[in-house]
């Protein structure tokens, strides 16, 4: 995908409409039309970049700062009672659009569903602790 095809470079750009919520020099924050929870946004850089493989440091940087600004707006603007952050890099993990962006989601202690009725993806169970420890040994020395 070019940029000039991108979304979310439109959306940064303002040629796509979007609310927004925040933006710095490296950042631009809006709502995610598609929201898991009340007051589910998405922080993109500015510039460019398919993935987290792909990203700049310092922009990876500035959208971990954002994700965290806003979370802590989320927190005492919202009353949301945690903030999960989400990342997809790659379409086997979700990814749709790819231009990076983080997910800031609010969480809610909400019974009735109506500002959060999200779940867990997998259900945590230990896993093999051999294959464990293999799979940690192969990380441990590999260079990306």
């Amino acid at each position: 995908m070019s940029h000039e095809d991108c979304l979310f470079c439109g959306i940064v750009a303002g040629t796509v409409p979007s609310t927004r919520v925040d933006e710095d020099e490296r950042t631009v924050s809006f709502m995610d039309v598609n929201p898991a929870t009340e007051g589910h946004l998405l922080v993109v850089p500015r510039a460019h970049s398919r993935d987290l493989l792909e990203i700049a440091p310092e922009d990876l940087a500035a959208c971990a700062l954002t994700a965290q600004r806003l979370a802590g707006r989320a927190v005492e603007v919202l009353g949301a009672a945690g903030v999960n952050l989400l990342n997809c890099c790659g379409a086997a993990a979700w990814q749709t659009i790819f231009h990076f962006h983080l997910h800031v989601v609010p969480r809610y202690d909400d019974p009735t569903g109506a500002r959060d009725a999200l779940s867990l993806p997998w259900v945590p169970t230990p896993g093999d602790p051999d294959r464990i420890g293999a799979v940690g040994e192969r990380l441990r020395g590999a260079r990306a």
